[in-house]
């Protein structure tokens, strides 16, 4: 079984996974992460992150275990993400990791959920059950604003808001894999939903056997 769960920042996507995750015994993919860990580990060794033979190195060599790694929320993580990201074969490489984690769930689990911005359209466009979790851009930075100031960044919410409609531009207009809910994907509004509201919404869903595939 594989879930996607595809979704603009600060939507609920990433807590809605987990714990959908936890609650079906299946493996949990950030698909979020996996360019930070490429990246982080290019620094890590003291090397170039737009240096593509350093780059892919990295990208080959990734396991889901570096995925945990809690530094790579720093900015300087983020900004080595986006070179290695602009790397064609990285970004092949990690499409591959990403099918292969749904394909065979780490630790024997009996499936996976993934999430991200393209997972059910291009990652796993045959996953049982796909989930596009939206809400209104002021409710997400909201959101975003109170995530950054629980971890003690000082932030201004009129940045927030500006920075998450120009990611949203950019992710749903970009060329390669935009930002979009797939045909057959279930969406899922949580402007007006907590977490577990929200839980219990996609849950529903996907116990009721309405799926696309």
């Amino acid at each position: 079984m594989i879930i996607a769960v595809d979704g603009p920042a600060a939507s609920g996507k990433g807590t809605l996974s987990k714990r959908l995750a936890k609650h079906l015994g299946y493996a949990h993919l950030d698909t979020g992460k996996i360019y930070r860990a490429v990246g982080f580990s290019v620094l890590a060794s003291g090397g170039d992150p737009g240096d593509p033979a350093t780059a892919v190195a990295a990208a080959r060599a990734l396991t889901p275990e570096a995925l945990e790694n809690p530094d790579l929320v720093e900015d300087s993580v983020a900004a080595a993400a986006s070179k290695a990201a602009a790397i064609g074969q990285v970004r092949d490489l990690l499409l591959a990791f990403q099918r292969d984690f749904a394909a065979t769930p780490p630790g024997g689990a009996a499936g996976a959920v993934l999430d991200g911005r393209d997972i059910g359209t291009v990652v796993c466009p045959d996953a049982e059950i796909k989930l596009f979790v939206d809400a209104d851009v002021e409710v997400r930075a909201k959101r975003r604003y109170k995530e950054l100031l629980d971890r003690g960044e000082a932030t201004i919410y009129s940045h927030v808001l500006q920075d998450l409609k120009d990611r949203d531009d950019r992710d749903r207009n970009r060329s390669v894999a935009p930002l979009k809910p797939a045909a057959d994907s279930f969406v899922l509004d949580t402007s007006t939903l907590d977490a577990e509201n929200a839980f219990r919404a996609a849950l529903a869903y996907i116990e009721s056997g309405n799926t696309g595939a």
